[in-house]
């Protein structure tokens, strides 16, 4: 891929994780376990693992939107060094959004036959967790077909450099 093309979709990719990143902040910074139980009653690791995954998943928009900014912010766009941030924020970002690593929720892989949102939930939980999570589904699927070529392009190159 041309330099024009990465460093556009790193710009992209640095767009979506600063919008993501705002509205998991806002959500988490606001959201508490008691607040999540006063909304509706649930089981308590259960609400408390949800909370962690979102957490985690802040983090890594946060660390992923750190490196996109670092590697745009240079005087010379270093090509390679964007390559690997885009695949970096695939795996631990996107990836961890679809099928986190607590197995708190799944993705649904009919919605996209029945336009539907496609994260499910294993328990019911509260609206204002399938509210945030439906807020930022969009840009998370977008990102995910945009991204979809470093899945196997970074690793063939990395493969091929040993």
């Amino acid at each position: 891929m041309g330099n024009t093309l990465v460093k556009s979709q790193l710009e992209d990719v640095k767009s979506f994780l600063e919008t993501t990143v705002a509205q998991l902040e806002e959500f988490i910074n606001e959201t508490t376990y008691s607040k999540l139980q006063q909304e509706k009653s649930g089981e308590e690791s259960y609400y408390k693992g949800i909370l962690s995954s979102l957490r985690r998943m802040l983090v890594s928009c946060e660390e992923g939107l750190e490196a996109c900014q670092i590697v745009l912010k240079n005087e010379v766009f270093n090509k390679a060094a964007a390559e690997k941030t885009l695949y970096r924020v695939y795996h631990q970002c996107i990836e961890e959004y679809f099928s986190p690593k607590s197995d708190r929720w799944f993705e649904d892989s009919r919605s996209a036959y029945t336009g539907k949102n496609s994260i499910k939930f294993h328990q019911g939980v509260p609206d204002s967790i399938i509210s945030i999570l439906k807020s930022v589904e969009s840009g998370f699927q977008t990102m995910r077909e945009e991204l979809e070529y470093y899945e196997t392009d970074y690793r063939t190159k990395m493969l091929q450099s040993r």
